[in-house]
């Protein structure tokens, strides 16, 4: 197997996981968003570790420490992360599935706002107009639901955030993410701490399945992340910005049609004009691209 096709499995295994991970967390949605948001910083860090003392990744911990400015961006980063998984969780165990798929859709529109804003990136003119249909259908639909989608806007600003920083980033992805846990980890083992002095904590309290699943939280966040990691370094961009709809939308498929949350008529409009804006965004993207290979040829 070339290493294309093995970056392509990778990459849609990554994807395929993200988007079937909401049957995950339905099997411990009694237990609070805030809690399985603690034990899954804890054990995410128990996995990386593991990971990192396997694969001898141990040298950049001292470089680090000669170098502590690479760790700020990690603190930034960590927080906005936190704040995305919450968010996340919520979602899952609150019924609000589809609206998280949502987000999701309008995130590679969003990141391409903050490249323009922060990194100075332009735009062509099929972009912006990719841009604006978005507007208007998440307009259309905090009309439709009465409220501002707040889940979605929520999941889309600070994935977007994530990803701006992590872009400028010294650190690969599992090395990044061990250290963003290792930020993260001080407060959520605190939080568990306290919650089990009082009585209230899960673990050990719940059913045994629960209490395996809130264990296996750390191996669920942290294997898309690697699959994905591996696949990114051997296919083409292009071919990871269609992948990346593979996520959302199995979520979309999982929340209307498996979990059966509300999907009126009138919310698959603002869903339509958000696909549009994406397949114009996506198909732009891969013509302009090869357009620029034809004219690097004929040079």
């Amino acid at each position: 197997m070339t290493e294309g096709n093995s970056g392509r499995i990778a990459a849609v295994g990554a994807y395929a996981l993200w988007g079937l991970l909401p049957i995950f967390w339905k099997f411990i949605d009694t237990i609070p968003a805030i809690e399985i948001l603690a034990h899954r910083i804890v054990w995410s860090l128990a996995f990386t570790l593991i990971l990192l003392t396997i694969t001898t990744q141990w040298s950049w911990i001292l470089k680090l420490r000669s170098s502590p400015a690479t760790y700020l961006p990690f603190l930034a980063s960590a927080v906005i992360l936190g704040l995305n998984w919450y968010t996340y969780i919520y979602a899952m165990n609150s019924d609000h599935i589809v609206e998280a798929s949502l987000g999701y859709f309008i995130n590679p529109l969003f990141s391409v706002v903050l490249g323009v804003i922060f990194l100075r990136e332009r735009l062509r003119r099929l972009q912006w107009i990719a841009v604006g249909l978005a507007l208007i259908g998440v307009m259309y639909l905090t009309w439709n639901y009465g409220r501002i989608p707040w889940i979605a806007l929520t999941l889309a600003l600070t994935f977007g955030i994530y990803g701006l920083l992590r872009k400028t980033a010294s650190l690969g992805s599992l090395r990044g993410l061990t250290l963003e846990m290792m930020v993260l980890f001080l407060p959520a083992l605190i939080f568990l701490t306290i919650l089990h002095s009082q009585g209230n904590g899960s673990l050990g309290q719940v059913k045994l399945w629960e209490n395996v699943f809130l264990i296996l939280t750390g191996a669920a966040t942290a294997t898309p992340l690697l699959l994905f990691a591996y696949g990114a370094k051997r296919i083409p961009l292009a071919s990871i910005g269609i992948l990346q709809y593979i996520a959302p939308t199995l979520q979309f498929l999982l929340g209307v049609f498996i979990y059966r949350e509300p999907f009126t008529g009138e919310r698959l409009v603002g869903f339509i004009l958000i696909w549009i804006a994406l397949g114009l965004y996506t198909g732009e993207g891969i013509a302009f691209r090869r357009r620029r290979n034809i004219a690097t040829r004929l040079r």
